[in-house]
């Protein structure tokens, strides 16, 4: 096994992500699960995403939400925003770090925001231009990058192409979603070295799907090749609405629970992390896909000799 990295960096996202893609819950549920993850040591959260309420309702109270989180130091909070008005909302909220998305899949991009891929890139790049001229950050979080559920497999060469233009549009860092749970190890290495023979330079950050059980053997294939930030949401949450049978998120808390055990370090309280997963659990009202929320008693992980 090629060398791993001391520390990885895991960003929360069931809050946006994970919410999203469930039934309404109440604002106060909201907020209680933000400030719960909040005191688990993560140190990046995406907490809302500034959307019109009639295509995202689970995300019509997103000003009300990050108005009554309490937000603790030392975490870094961001927001996800479709087009301009998204973001304009974003930055009159006070975020600094925010998301915009574009999917490599023509079809699935057209599900999603009703544009073709070109278009919605031409968007991003007044979109950056908007965000630095307020002194925000970007991201360019590129959907289907493993795969699309209307056009089958993705050309890592297409996602590359995606990324040499957003790079040129000045953003300041790329995500890769793995929006179908397509991912493979195969495929996060053909991607990542796509991505890095021509954008050494540009931070990558990955999310995987865990809809063919193959999220943390992605993981753990992108820290052999050196990525050290990923997405994961709490419990598992979340899924995609444009992308018919795809599964929840990485869990989290599975995530974390295979990094202690091998002497990678995220920060996390791990025992923590499993309570805001039950809370979650509960305010969903249904059971979620995390396995560890039912892998029995809690123990503090001593990691294996080497």
């Amino acid at each position: 096994m090629a060398e791993l990295p001391d520390h990885v960096s895991i960003r929360e996202v069931g809050p946006r992500d994970g919410l999203q893609n469930e039934e309404p819950i109440p604002t106060d549920a909201k907020v209680r699960l933000l400030d719960a993850l909040s005191r688990t040591g993560v140190r990046r959260i995406e907490a809302v995403s500034f959307v019109h309420p009639k295509a995202i309702p689970q995300m019509a109270d997103a000003d009300e939400v990050w108005q009554r989180a309490e937000k603790a130091d030392g975490v870094r909070y961001s927001a996800l925003v479709p087009n301009t008005r998204g973001a304009q909302r974003a930055l009159a909220a006070g975020f600094t770090e925010i998301e915009v998305v574009v999917s490599a899949s023509d079809t699935h991009n057209r599900r999603n925001v009703n544009r073709s891929t070109d278009e919605s890139l031409d968007d991003i790049a007044e979109l950056i231009d908007l965000l630095h001229g307020a002194g925000a950050t970007a991201e360019v979080i590129v959907a289907t990058s493993f795969g699309c559920p209307y056009e089958g497999d993705v050309d890592p060469r297409r996602v590359a192409g995606i990324v040499d233009r957003v790079a040129r549009d000045g953003a300041d860092r790329v995500a890769f979603g793995d929006t179908t749970g397509m991912g493979t190890p195969r495929r996060v290495r053909e991607l990542v070295t796509a991505v890095r023979d021509r954008n050494a330079q540009l931070p990558v950050l990955l999310h995987f799907h865990n809809t063919r059980g193959t999220a943390l053997a992605n993981m753990l294939t992108a820290m052999e090749l050196g990525v050290t930030e990923f997405d994961a949401s709490v419990g598992g949450l979340g899924g995609c609405p444009y992308a018919p049978g795809a599964s929840g998120n990485l869990a989290t808390e599975e995530a974390v629970h295979m990094l202690h055990d091998m002497g990678v370090d995220t920060g996390i309280d791990l025992d923590a992390l499993i309570g805001a997963a039950e809370l979650a659990e509960r305010l969903v009202g249904k059971k979620l896909p995390s396995g560890v929320l039912r892998a029995g008693p809690r123990t503090r992980l001593t990691p294996m000799p080497s």
